[in-house]
């Protein structure tokens, strides 16, 4: 879940400037960081500040300090995904993302399922993407995506409207476009878990059988309280590990 800049610490915003960096690749990996006093000052902040955020990324895995080098990027620093809703391709990776082939494209009417998820009301158009998540050459996942109806987003959300006008037949998923279109937007977001069985069609599209067994991940996305991205991911025996955060 993002959290917008206003309600974080100022040291939890800075700690994201340079965990930001160094997934951008301004601090590559094995990089050695400027000194305290440099980068406070290319930062714009106090040096007590700066010490802390460092400290923090330190002990979440992004830096080492070495003994007479100072600190250093880790070779492999951990994904981001602690407080960010998270593309189901980079959830399921162990390594590099799985690629995501796009099946279709187009507007739809609401179905039952976006009537309940994104109180579309009859007769709205509702952008939807269905895409194979693949790796290994093998496909993993298929996914199903709507968005809200584009004046629901143009009010809730219109960087995400327009990053989806932007990639009408993108090869990737709904889910990566509203991350990537979210600095600084708190979402929240509520998934459920059913086991079921594949089906003819996603058994199909997914070159399994049938009554193969599956797990469906549903997924709604919000903006406050108006749902802006309903999903339906379904993932066969076989796909690879989905890691579930539970809390109270």
């Amino acid at each position: 879940m993002a959290v917008s800049g206003q309600q974080r610490r100022p040291v939890v915003v800075l700690y994201e400037r340079i965990a930001d960096a160094i997934h951008e690749g301004t601090y590559p990996p094995g990089s050695t960081l400027p000194s305290e006093p440099r980068l406070a000052a290319e930062l714009g902040v106090s040096r007590p500040a700066l010490r802390e955020a460092l400290l923090l990324l330190q002990e979440d895995g992004l830096l080492s300090v070495r003994r007479g080098v100072g600190r250093t990027v880790n070779d492999r620093p951990p994904r981001r995904g602690y407080e960010h809703i998270q593309p189901l391709e980079e959830l399921l990776s162990s390594g590099s993302p799985l690629r995501v082939r796009p099946l279709l494209r187009a507007v739809e009417e609401p179905t039952d399922f976006t009537t309940q998820h994104l109180l579309a009301p009859a007769r709205a158009e509702l952008r939807f993407w269905e895409s194979l998540l693949a790796g290994e050459g093998t496909a993993a996942a298929l996914s199903q995506e709507w968005a809200a109806a584009e004046e629901v987003l143009d009010r809730a959300h219109p960087a995400f409207a327009d990053a989806l006008r932007a990639a009408p037949a993108a090869a990737t998923s709904m889910l990566a476009v509203l991350a990537a279109a979210s600095r600084g937007v708190a979402l929240t977001g509520h998934s459920g878990v059913t086991a079921t069985l594949l089906g003819q069609r996603r058994g199909e599209q997914l070159g399994r059988a049938a009554d193969t067994p599956a797990v469906l991940v549903t997924q709604v996305v919000r903006v406050g309280d108006t749902p802006i991205l309903a999903a339906k991911h379904m993932l066969p025996t076989g796909a690879p590990a989905m890691p579930v955060l539970q809390s109270n």
